[in-house]
């Protein structure tokens, strides 16, 4: 497929990054993930890839070589959501609190994430895709890691996921900020506290 050219009147955050050889490919790609999970934030799963690509700097073209169709941008933001809780879990000094808020911070910044988190809760399970069990096993192990007995996610076999996806069915709102005051009001009410709501820093 042919790249398409952009429009020379792109936003500050969609200039085309210059060509410097392998590095480019690694950096469009985090740039498309990146540009991906803000467009769905904003427009729903169902915003075209086109928007994406600008969002990201490049053209189509660069997209598609990446990622060949719908599913696999939304596949590649699912998947390094997941492997960010997954390092935060396996930080040194980490513990629940911290993990919950970089899951939390994932929540209000995916509407994918949010959608495939909360496919697996009470009832859903059995409908999911297998792709969104594994990454909510996945969530849910590095979440066990740091959960201490006693806790009052730790009651029962299933609450902890359950808690999850009814924090991810209560994070609604057209901006972020919204979503997040949300996300901490449904925790609050869980009586569960969450650390600072932010992306993993490596």
């Amino acid at each position: 497929m042919t790249q398409q050219p952009l429009s020379d009147e792109r936003r500050p955050d969609e200039r085309r990054p210059a060509n410097d050889g392998p590095k480019a490919a690694a950096r469009n790609r985090a740039a498309l993930i990146g540009a991906a999970r803000e467009i769905y934030a904003e427009q729903g799963l169902d915003a075209p890839l086109s928007a994406i690509a600008r969002r990201a700097g490049v053209g189509q073209g660069v997209l598609y070589r990446h990622f060949p169709d719908r599913a696999a941008v939304a596949v590649a933001v699912l998947e390094e959501n997941v492997r960010q809780i997954e390092q935060a879990a396996a930080a040194d000094g980490a513990d629940l609190i911290q993990v919950l808020g970089v899951l939390t911070w994932h929540q209000t910044e995916s509407a994918a994430f949010v959608r495939v988190l909360y496919a697996d809760g009470p009832g859903s399970h059995s409908d999911a895709p297998a792709y969104a069990q594994a990454l909510s096993r996945r969530v849910e192990l590095a979440l066990r890691r740091h959960l201490p007995d006693g806790h009052r996610l730790a009651e029962h076999a299933d609450d902890l996921m359950i808690a999850v996806g009814m924090v991810s069915g209560a994070v609604t709102g057209p901006t972020r900020e919204q979503r997040e005051r949300r996300a901490l009001a449904a925790w609050r009410l869980l009586g569960v506290e969450v650390g600072p709501v932010r992306p993993f820093d490596e």
